[in-house]
Protein backbone atom coordinates (compact mmCIF):
# COMPACT_ATOMS: atom_id res chain seq x y z
CA UNK A 1 0.00 0.00 0.00
CA UNK A 2 3.17 2.24 -0.07
CA UNK A 3 3.56 3.17 -3.09
CA UNK A 4 -0.14 3.83 -4.48
CA UNK A 5 -0.07 7.81 -4.43
CA UNK A 6 -2.43 9.39 -7.07
CA UNK A 7 -1.38 11.65 -9.09
CA UNK A 8 -3.35 15.26 -8.47
CA UNK A 9 -6.47 15.55 -10.58
CA UNK A 10 -8.12 18.95 -11.48
CA UNK A 11 -10.92 20.19 -13.94
CA UNK A 12 -7.87 22.59 -15.24
CA UNK A 13 -6.14 21.64 -18.38
CA UNK A 14 -3.20 24.42 -17.99
CA UNK A 15 -2.35 27.69 -16.51
CA UNK A 16 -5.72 28.92 -14.50
CA UNK A 17 -7.20 31.80 -16.27
CA UNK A 18 -7.58 34.12 -13.11
CA UNK A 19 -3.32 33.98 -12.54
CA UNK A 20 -2.96 36.72 -13.92
CA UNK A 21 -5.26 39.13 -12.58
CA UNK A 22 -4.54 37.37 -8.92
CA UNK A 23 -1.37 38.20 -9.24
CA UNK A 24 -1.47 41.41 -10.08
CA UNK A 25 -3.85 42.23 -7.70
CA UNK A 26 -1.47 41.09 -5.02
CA UNK A 27 1.52 43.11 -6.84
CA UNK A 28 -0.27 46.03 -6.27
CA UNK A 29 -1.90 45.90 -2.19
CA UNK A 30 1.05 44.44 -0.02
CA UNK A 31 -0.07 42.40 1.85
CA UNK A 32 -0.97 43.62 5.41
CA UNK A 33 -2.35 40.61 7.81
CA UNK A 34 -0.62 40.72 11.47
CA UNK A 35 2.36 38.69 11.95
CA UNK A 36 0.91 35.94 14.69
CA UNK A 37 3.49 36.69 17.91
CA UNK A 38 4.29 32.94 18.39
CA UNK A 39 5.62 33.05 14.62
CA UNK A 40 7.12 36.15 15.73
CA UNK A 41 8.66 34.53 18.74
CA UNK A 42 10.08 31.39 16.14
CA UNK A 43 11.40 33.98 13.63
CA UNK A 44 13.68 35.86 16.16
CA UNK A 45 14.88 32.77 17.76
CA UNK A 46 15.82 31.46 14.49
CA UNK A 47 17.80 34.70 13.55
CA UNK A 48 19.45 34.13 16.74
CA UNK A 49 20.75 30.67 16.51
CA UNK A 50 22.08 31.66 13.01
CA UNK A 51 24.06 34.75 14.45
CA UNK A 52 25.31 32.51 16.95
CA UNK A 53 26.72 29.51 14.85
CA UNK A 54 26.95 31.21 11.26
CA UNK A 55 26.14 34.59 11.29
CA UNK A 56 28.26 35.00 7.95
CA UNK A 57 27.14 31.69 6.21
CA UNK A 58 24.59 32.16 3.46
CA UNK A 59 21.45 31.04 4.16
CA UNK A 60 18.88 28.10 2.47
CA UNK A 61 15.24 28.00 3.12
CA UNK A 62 13.84 24.92 3.30
CA UNK A 63 10.17 26.13 3.00
CA UNK A 64 7.65 23.52 3.74
CA UNK A 65 10.38 20.82 5.15
CA UNK A 66 7.74 18.24 6.71
CA UNK A 67 9.88 15.87 8.64
CA UNK A 68 13.08 17.90 8.08
CA UNK A 69 14.85 15.29 5.95
CA UNK A 70 15.33 17.30 3.24
CA UNK A 71 16.54 20.18 5.43
CA UNK A 72 19.14 17.48 6.76
CA UNK A 73 20.17 16.44 3.03
CA UNK A 74 20.35 20.19 1.76
CA UNK A 75 22.45 21.09 5.22
CA UNK A 76 24.72 18.16 4.12
CA UNK A 77 25.10 18.97 0.51
CA UNK A 78 25.88 22.80 1.27
CA UNK A 79 28.09 22.26 4.39
CA UNK A 80 29.55 26.00 4.18
CA UNK A 81 25.73 27.09 4.11
CA UNK A 82 23.21 27.52 7.53
CA UNK A 83 20.10 25.71 6.21
CA UNK A 84 16.58 26.67 8.23
CA UNK A 85 13.76 24.46 7.60
CA UNK A 86 10.21 25.38 8.57
CA UNK A 87 7.17 23.83 8.55
CA UNK A 88 3.97 24.21 10.82
CA UNK A 89 3.55 20.96 11.99
CA UNK A 90 5.30 20.53 15.80
CA UNK A 91 4.56 16.58 15.23
CA UNK A 92 6.35 16.23 11.89
CA UNK A 93 9.33 18.46 13.07
CA UNK A 94 9.47 16.40 16.15
CA UNK A 95 10.35 13.22 14.66
CA UNK A 96 13.57 14.58 13.20
CA UNK A 97 14.66 16.61 16.66
CA UNK A 98 13.23 14.62 18.94
CA UNK A 99 13.48 11.19 16.68
CA UNK A 100 16.26 9.14 15.95
CA UNK A 101 17.95 11.88 14.55
CA UNK A 102 17.97 13.34 17.64
CA UNK A 103 21.76 14.46 18.42
CA UNK A 104 23.17 13.76 14.92
CA UNK A 105 21.72 16.70 13.25
CA UNK A 106 24.00 18.78 11.09
CA UNK A 107 25.35 21.72 12.79
CA UNK A 108 24.91 24.14 10.05
CA UNK A 109 20.97 22.77 10.38
CA UNK A 110 17.51 24.90 12.15
CA UNK A 111 14.64 23.36 12.03
CA UNK A 112 11.75 25.96 12.75
CA UNK A 113 7.74 25.49 13.63
CA UNK A 114 6.63 28.39 12.38
CA UNK A 115 3.69 29.60 9.27
CA UNK A 116 5.47 30.12 6.27
CA UNK A 117 3.32 32.80 5.25
CA UNK A 118 4.54 34.69 8.45
CA UNK A 119 8.41 33.56 8.39
CA UNK A 120 8.39 34.79 4.83
CA UNK A 121 7.03 38.16 5.51
CA UNK A 122 9.58 38.50 8.62
CA UNK A 123 12.14 37.62 6.47
CA UNK A 124 11.63 39.96 3.96
CA UNK A 125 10.87 42.90 6.96
CA UNK A 126 14.25 42.30 8.50
CA UNK A 127 16.02 42.61 4.96
CA UNK A 128 17.82 39.07 5.01
CA UNK A 129 18.62 37.82 2.06
CA UNK A 130 18.46 34.05 0.41
CA UNK A 131 21.39 32.18 -1.50
CA UNK A 132 19.27 29.22 -1.99
CA UNK A 133 15.17 28.66 -1.18
CA UNK A 134 13.24 25.20 -1.65
CA UNK A 135 9.66 24.66 -2.24
CA UNK A 136 9.76 20.74 -2.71
CA UNK A 137 6.24 18.80 -2.91
CA UNK A 138 3.50 21.70 -1.52
CA UNK A 139 0.39 21.10 -1.56
CA UNK A 140 -1.01 21.78 -4.87
CA UNK A 141 -4.36 22.92 -4.20
CA UNK A 142 -5.51 21.46 -7.94
CA UNK A 143 -9.61 22.75 -7.58
CA UNK A 144 -9.94 25.32 -9.80
CA UNK A 145 -11.66 27.24 -7.02
CA UNK A 146 -8.44 27.05 -4.43
CA UNK A 147 -5.67 28.81 -7.16
CA UNK A 148 -5.11 31.42 -4.34
CA UNK A 149 -4.00 28.83 -1.75
CA UNK A 150 -1.25 27.58 -3.98
CA UNK A 151 1.72 29.22 -3.02
CA UNK A 152 1.91 31.24 -6.50
CA UNK A 153 -1.15 32.50 -6.37
CA UNK A 154 -0.90 33.22 -2.31
CA UNK A 155 -0.82 37.29 -1.63
CA UNK A 156 2.27 36.46 0.00
CA UNK A 157 4.03 35.56 -2.90
CA UNK A 158 5.52 38.47 -4.12
CA UNK A 159 7.35 38.83 -0.58
CA UNK A 160 8.73 34.85 -1.17
CA UNK A 161 9.82 36.03 -4.55
CA UNK A 162 11.57 39.26 -2.50
CA UNK A 163 14.01 37.38 -0.46
CA UNK A 164 15.76 36.46 -3.69
CA UNK A 165 18.54 33.16 -4.52
CA UNK A 166 18.06 30.82 -6.43
CA UNK A 167 14.77 29.10 -6.03
CA UNK A 168 13.33 25.59 -7.05
CA UNK A 169 9.81 24.44 -7.20
CA UNK A 170 9.31 20.70 -7.59
CA UNK A 171 5.91 18.86 -7.98
CA UNK A 172 4.35 15.78 -9.42
CA UNK A 173 1.59 17.86 -11.18
CA UNK A 174 2.99 19.69 -14.02
CA UNK A 175 0.18 22.44 -14.01
CA UNK A 176 1.65 23.74 -10.11
CA UNK A 177 5.07 23.89 -11.64
CA UNK A 178 3.75 25.88 -15.10
CA UNK A 179 2.06 28.23 -12.76
CA UNK A 180 4.84 28.75 -11.18
CA UNK A 181 7.26 29.63 -13.83
CA UNK A 182 4.15 32.25 -15.19
CA UNK A 183 3.68 34.02 -11.71
CA UNK A 184 7.60 34.17 -11.94
CA UNK A 185 8.04 35.78 -14.89
CA UNK A 186 5.26 38.05 -14.69
CA UNK A 187 6.45 39.58 -11.23
CA UNK A 188 10.18 39.54 -11.80
CA UNK A 189 10.76 39.69 -15.30
CA UNK A 190 12.87 36.44 -14.97
CA UNK A 191 12.20 33.71 -17.82
CA UNK A 192 11.87 30.03 -16.17
CA UNK A 193 10.53 26.95 -17.66
CA UNK A 194 8.89 23.86 -16.68
CA UNK A 195 11.31 20.98 -17.21
CA UNK A 196 11.03 17.17 -16.73
CA UNK A 197 12.17 15.90 -13.51
CA UNK A 198 14.41 12.81 -12.40
CA UNK A 199 16.54 12.56 -9.43
CA UNK A 200 19.32 10.31 -8.46
CA UNK A 201 18.60 10.36 -4.92
CA UNK A 202 14.98 11.11 -3.79
CA UNK A 203 15.02 14.55 -1.85
CA UNK A 204 11.94 14.38 0.15
CA UNK A 205 9.80 11.16 1.37
CA UNK A 206 7.12 12.53 -1.04
CA UNK A 207 9.55 12.91 -3.48
CA UNK A 208 10.45 9.35 -2.83
CA UNK A 209 6.53 7.88 -2.41
CA UNK A 210 5.78 9.58 -5.98
CA UNK A 211 8.81 8.00 -7.61
CA UNK A 212 7.84 4.19 -6.40
CA UNK A 213 4.72 5.50 -7.44
CA UNK A 214 5.10 5.67 -10.70
CA UNK A 215 4.79 9.62 -11.05
CA UNK A 216 6.58 11.65 -13.89
CA UNK A 217 8.41 14.50 -11.35
CA UNK A 218 8.51 18.31 -12.92
CA UNK A 219 11.03 21.31 -11.42
CA UNK A 220 11.39 24.51 -12.45
CA UNK A 221 14.77 26.40 -11.13
CA UNK A 222 15.10 30.58 -11.26
CA UNK A 223 17.24 33.11 -9.41
CA UNK A 224 14.17 36.36 -9.13
CA UNK A 225 17.07 38.32 -8.50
Amino acid sequence: MYANSRIPQSAQSGIHEQLATLLDRHAGAPFRKPCADYNRTAFAASMARRAALAPTAPLILDAGCGVGESSIALARLFPDHYVIGVDQSASRLARRIDGKDAGTLPDNLDLVRADLVDYWRLLRAADVRLARHYLLYPNPWPKIGHLARRWHGHAVFPDLLALGGVLECRSNWRIYVEEFCFAVERLRGCPVRCEDWLPETPLTPFERKYLDSGHPLYRAVVDPG
